[in-house]
């Protein structure tokens, strides 16, 4: 979606994905083809996906998933499956595509899921404690 307020610094920041002059002609390609195929279908599954890099050498194309597409458990079989896919289709200098990890914000939400997991497992243990310490009830016989 579109920013909700509109601001100028925001609207001259550059996409990955913007073509620029020093760009090789398989660089455009790749960004046109992420640009004009890849993110729409990717964005309707609430995720995106931003151009990295590309290793000429190898052939490898580095992309970002993010939003929806960074926790996805199919993640690596869209990227694999389909990007890779479509990308090799259309570019004979791809060979491969590779997901980049941002280890920063990686380690932020690997410590964020572990408090949370801490958090759970102590209420979990209070409440199991409280439930022992509390004696069954039992219904009156008839």
């Amino acid at each position: 979606g579109q920013p909700v307020l509109f601001d100028e610094a925001n609207a001259q920041q550059k996409s990955s994905t913007t073509i620029n002059e020093d760009d090789s002609e398989t660089v455009a390609m790749i960004k046109e083809l992420i640009e004009t195929r890849i993110r729409p279908a990717v964005q309707e599954d609430g995720g995106d996906i931003q151009y990295h890099s590309f290793e000429e050498s190898s052939g490898t194309v580095f992309l970002v998933m993010q939003g929806a597409c960074k926790s996805c458990p199919s993640s690596a079989n869209t990227l694999k499956g389909g990007i890779e896919n479509m990308l090799m289709h259309y570019i004979p200098e791809v060979q491969a595509v590779e997901q980049v990890v941002d280890e920063e914000l990686e380690a932020v939400s690997n410590e964020a899921f572990d408090k949370l997991e801490r958090e759970l497992a102590s209420k979990s243990s209070s409440d199991t404690q409280e439930s022992a310490d509390t004696p069954p009830t039992t219904q009156p016989s008839s």
